[in-house]
């Protein structure tokens, strides 16, 4: 029970957090935005912004298996990284593939399939092509 607690009250800051750099977005405020952002994969869920940012899928797809995130860290996860499509076609090309790994990751490992999470599957697979 106090292990749920401590990741939802950890879930609450993350999304609080999104929540600021989706702002920082619509102000314009571009790099601030993307240093907070890189910050949070780092600090919020161990990510590296070399792994990140890696062409090569399978560091990431290794993280991803190797680092043991919670389910509910991973759709956290998942959020920040769907906010950060969007902002350019080499970042997309970055960021999709990464995603949607992490929503075969929650429905394979954790059994966890979201029909939000299915509809945004669709919306990358413009991204993946």
């Amino acid at each position: 029970m106090y292990r749920r607690d401590l990741i939802t009250a950890e879930i609450q800051k993350l999304a609080q957090v999104l929540a600021r750099i989706m702002g920082l977005k619509l102000e314009g405020k571009l790099a601030e935005a993307s240093q907070l952002f890189d910050e949070t994969m780092e600090s919020g869920f161990h990510l590296p912004k070399e792994i990140l940012e890696s062409e090569d899928l399978s560091v990431f797809e290794n993280w991803l298996n190797d680092d043991k995130l919670p389910p509910e860290k991973l759709d956290s996860l998942s959020e920040f990284l769907y906010y950060e499509l969007g902002i350019s076609a080499e970042r997309n090309l970055l960021i999709a593939p990464k995603l949607n790994l992490v929503y075969q990751y929650l429905s394979d490992q954790h059994k966890i399939v979201h029909l939000v999470n299915l509809h945004r599957q669709k919306t990358i697979q413009q991204y993946l092509r």
